[in-house]
């Protein structure tokens, strides 16, 4: 069996088919076909894939050409900010330096300076002292030279006083004989000292104060007295200057005061009491601010002084009450009128000063008086219908120089030079016509105590030397000096 496959299988290998040979050439053909194909889209995929590396080769080559544009522009940016950066640490580094140097600089002045203010204040120490030195050499000359000079003018001043006094003791002994000698006849002529006025005021004010402690103790007076008090303070301060208005009111507060069916005394004089008060109060606060209207409050004055029977003497003592000696004028005493010493609070009431907590100012105690004194100064001049009390007439005004110019204790206040051009203002000119030539002399006297010195004494002049004074001086020589060139005389 096998030896029939061998033998079909050599037979098979030893066969020449021309098929098998035709079959066996196109399969060669068909190689070389292909293979040539494939030689040649081999070649054609060669060139492509050169194409393709050589545009892939040339894009790249355009992108790392970007991309190197792109990094050197970058490098230049950070080229540049470094170089911005270094430059602005420089600017850094040179401001701290500079500012390193300024701490330095001006630690060094500093020093410097403490050094040179320790140099300077020892220089002034040292200057200090030596003016010290020389100061206290000063003083003490001074001291001693001052001492001399006190002592001097103390020698100068005690022989002074005691010929002031001693000429005052004379003037004083002199006018007590002429006083002495002349009382019946003063009397009979109606004339009073200083003193006597002042008496006056003291008593009728203790009875006033009395008449009023007894109405305000009296349930079934008070509410008479109290209604009366609030009517006539509105009308006091209502008061224009004018002649109606004037006259109206005055009726009014006369009536008030003297009603159909009189009044109890006591209340009648505890009205007249809140009446002058209320007047007084008002010349306190008005006059002081508008001098004309002193006029319309003394016209209606004057007309219950006509009217008013015993308004007068009340009025007379609240107005030394609130201006203390100066309406007599006088030097109030250290004894009250009944010999009783003053205390120092009761001697400052008597003086005028107002009893507050506050005490009240010489300027403030001055322009008050002052106000007080022009109501009393217009009301001696204005005409009347009726005779007044010689407290009110216009002699007085004759009376109130006359008696201020003897007086050296009265003239060495300031409050004296106020209230002698506050009355030289009001009646100066009405006094020169009425006293002619006596007035003149007397204005003489007036004007060398405010321009060289009273009493003969150089120096000595009216009002001292407070500036109060001087300035009230100057409004005196002022007023004289109008007088004289007005033509009255």
């Amino acid at each position: 069996m096998v030896e029939d496959n061998l033998s079909c299988v050599r037979r098979h290998l030893n066969h020449h088919d021309p098929y098998e040979d035709w079959q066996q050439e196109t399969r060669q053909d068909s190689f070389r076909a292909a293979r040539k194909k494939h030689a040649h889209e081999s070649a054609e995929r060669m060139r492509a894939r050169n194409e393709r590396r050589i545009q892939d080769e040339e894009r790249r080559a355009q992108l790392h050409a970007e991309q190197v544009k792109e990094v050197q522009a970058q490098l230049a940016a950070m080229n540049l900010k470094r170089q911005q950066e270094e430059s602005q640490l420089r600017e850094q580094w040179k401001e701290r330096d500079r500012k390193l140097w300024e701490r330095i600089d001006t630690v060094i002045k500093v020093e410097e300076d403490r050094v040179r203010v320790k140099l300077e204040q020892e220089r002034k120490k040292r200057e200090e002292a030596e003016r010290v030195q020389r100061a206290e050499e000063e003083k003490k000359r001074q001291e001693e030279e001052r001492k001399r000079k006190v002592e001097e003018e103390a020698r100068k001043q005690k022989e002074q006083e005691e010929e002031v006094k001693r000429k005052q003791a004379e003037a004083e002994k002199v006018q007590r004989e002429r006083e002495a000698a002349e009382v019946d006849q003063r009397h009979a002529m109606g004339n009073t000292t200083a003193f006597e006025d002042w008496k006056l005021a003291r008593e009728q004010l203790k009875n006033v104060k009395e008449a009023v402690k007894f109405v305000k103790g009296d349930p079934t007076l008070k509410p008479l007295w109290s209604a009366g008090r609030r009517a006539i303070t509105p009308k006091i301060g209502q008061l224009t200057n004018d002649d109606q208005e004037i006259n109206r009111i005055s009726h009014a507060i006369a009536n008030m005061l003297r009603p159909p069916y009189p009044h109890h005394p006591k209340v009648y004089i505890a009205l007249m009491s809140s009446l002058a008060k209320a007047i007084l109060l008002q010349a306190e606060t008005e006059v002081t601010a508008e001098k004309k209207s002193a006029i319309p409050l003394a016209r209606v004055t004057t007309n219950m002084l006509m009217t008013l029977e015993g308004f007068s003497h009340v009025f007379w003592a609240k107005l030394c009450q609130r201006a203390g000696g100066w309406p007599v004028p006088i030097a109030v005493p250290v004894k009250d009128a009944d010999d009783t010493p003053f205390s120092q609070a009761a001697r400052r009431k008597a003086l005028g000063y107002r009893d507050s907590d506050e005490k009240e100012s010489l300027p403030e105690y001055i322009t008050r008086v002052s106000g007080i004194m022009r109501v009393y100064f217009h009301i001696l001049a204005t005409p009347v219908h009726s005779p007044l009390d010689s407290l009110m007439r216009l002699p007085r005004y004759w009376t109130f120089f006359s008696r201020m110019l003897k007086d050296p204790r009265m003239l060495g206040s300031p409050v004296a030079p106020e209230l002698l051009s506050t009355a030289l203002d009001v009646c100066g000119v009405l006094a020169a016509e009425v006293w002619g030539q006596q007035w003149i002399r007397l204005l003489a006297l007036l004007y060398e105590g405010v321009t060289t010195g009273y009493h003969g004494l150089e120096g000595q002049l009216i009002g001292g030397a407070t500036p109060e004074g001087t300035a009230a001086r100057v409004r005196v020589q002022l007023e004289v000096e109008r007088i004289m060139s007005s033509g009255a005389v």
